[in-house]
């Protein structure tokens, strides 16, 4: 792995209120922090600073040499307007499809940086549904006094009707039926908080990124990014509230941040099914380290979407307290893809909810904690549409309380190969289970008191 390179942004730099802004919670700035990009890049790029005070707005483009600099006591709140978020073609769940332009985007640029310790919140709550077991009596009345409309059963609040049609076409995907007029699901098509496509040398560094449409922080094709000491929230109620995905990226750093959301937290992705593997982009050379992990599906997660395969990436130093899965590794048949060349070590859990490491190769859209261990595992022919796991290492895991230990689910036709623990201690109710993958090798494993 190369060294990752970080952005050179010229020294110039201009303050947002130059431009007419309002740092009052109630103007709108769209056309400040537009300007504003645009005089930089003009003058060959530079830094926007944002001072104290509460930045309404609608989305903002960012453009090669530009960075964004929030103030300790700034805040970004992006307007829930959806006519300030036109529909585009992108790509979301490893799939080529169109969704609403993201608050915070770039596409091509190279040097670019989100900097500061101020805070920019998505609004989120106008874009999601939310499901009434997840939440507590108080705050369901809340969710209700905004409007919108109930699932039948009364068990889903949708923000619209719009939003309540596109999800009975798309079942619990969020790929709704294509003949459905895009203007009229438009809630549906909720956007990426921050979406970074095909850039080069980027850095987000002190910021806190919260309250997501859909995921937070999405780099798509990205090379040399650098990510450091960023706080991401989410609600832990919040579909599809992934903190951050890697998604067929190359030469990343992540380090020194703190994770607090509604799905996976930091995941690695390159792509689903045929238009993963047409795109044929691998996510590979990664650093993870010192990171913390609250509420998540997955502390450090691979998949389930992995068809352009993932590769050279080391996890270490980090903390997943109370999370669902510790370290969790998902795909299914139809993908495609090989991840190899993953090493974990030091890692400290603690109260996860179901497992501590699992491989699950029967991937359906659901939770850890719904997850079926009854799948069905008949022989099927080996082709590019297979999966595969292989050379993935775990050294140094202490894991203080989980549902189980280690839950391996691999496929007949294509078993996992070269997995390795050592040196790990378990406290779980279950221990270990392992089907359909070679020779599992344990040294100096512990799991409730007994060597593995």
């Amino acid at each position: 792995m190369p060294r990752v390179e970080r952005p050179s942004i010229p020294k110039l730099q201009v303050s947002l209120a130059d431009f007419g802004a309002v740092g009052d919670g109630v103007t709108l700035n769209t056309r400040a922090f537009a300007d504003a990009i645009s005089a930089l890049s003009d003058k060959g790029g530079g830094t926007l600073y944002v001072p104290q005070g509460i930045w309404r707005t609608g989305p903002i483009g960012l453009k090669s040499r530009i960075g964004l600099h929030l103030d300790q006591d700034a805040v970004i709140v992006f307007d829930p307007d959806q006519s300030l978020y036109p529909i585009i073609d992108t790509n979301f769940e490893g799939l080529d499809v169109r969704r609403c332009l993201s608050p915070i985007h770039a596409e091509g640029a190279t040097d670019i940086a989100i900097t500061g310790a101020g805070i920019i919140d998505g609004s989120g709550e106008y874009w999601r549904e939310v499901k009434r077991r997840k939440v507590g009596d108080d705050q369901w009345k809340a969710i209700l006094k905004r409007g919108g409309v109930l699932s039948e059963d009364g068990s889903v609040w949708y923000p619209d009707q719009g939003y309540a049609k596109a999800r009975a076409t798309a079942g619990s995907l969020n790929y709704p039926d294509p003949s459905l007029d895009e203007q009229e699901i438009k809630t549906f098509l909720r956007p990426v908080l921050v979406s970074l496509r095909n850039c080069e040398r980027v850095l987000l560094e002190g910021v806190t990124f919260q309250n997501s449409p859909c995921w937070n922080l999405h780099p798509l094709y990205c090379k040399h990014v650098t990510i450091k000491d960023i706080t991401v929230r989410n609600p832990h109620y919040s579909a599809n509230g992934d903190g951050i995905d890697i998604d067929a990226c190359e030469n990343v750093l992540l380090t020194g941040s703190s994770f607090d959301v509604g799905d996976d937290a930091i995941c690695i992705k390159s792509g689903k099914d045929e238009d993963g593997r047409r795109h044929g982009i691998p996510c590979k050379n990664l650093i993870i380290s010192d990171c913390t992990v609250y509420h998540g599906h997955g502390g450090f997660v691979i998949g389930s979407e992995m068809s352009g395969g993932v590769e050279n990436i080391w996890v270490t130093g980090c903390r997943f307290i109370g999370t669902d899965v510790g370290l969790r590794f998902k795909s299914t048949r139809g993908r495609g893809g090989l991840v190899r060349n993953i090493w974990c070590d030091n890692i400290y859990m603690k109260d996860i909810v179901t497992y501590g490491v699992v491989f699950n190769l029967y991937y359906a859209g659901v939770a850890a904690t719904d997850m079926d261990k009854d799948v069905q595992a008949d022989l099927m022919p080996v082709d590019e549409t297979t999966p595969e796991f292989r050379d993935i290492h775990f050294s140094g895991i202490v894991c203080s309380g989980a549902e189980q230990a280690i839950y391996i689910n691999g496929l007949p036709e294509l078993p996992l190969k070269g997995v390795s623990f050592t040196d790990c201690v378990f406290s779980s109710d279950k221990d270990v289970e392992i089907n359909y993958a070679e020779p599992v090798a344990f040294k100096h494993v512990i799991v409730n008191g007994k060597e593995q």
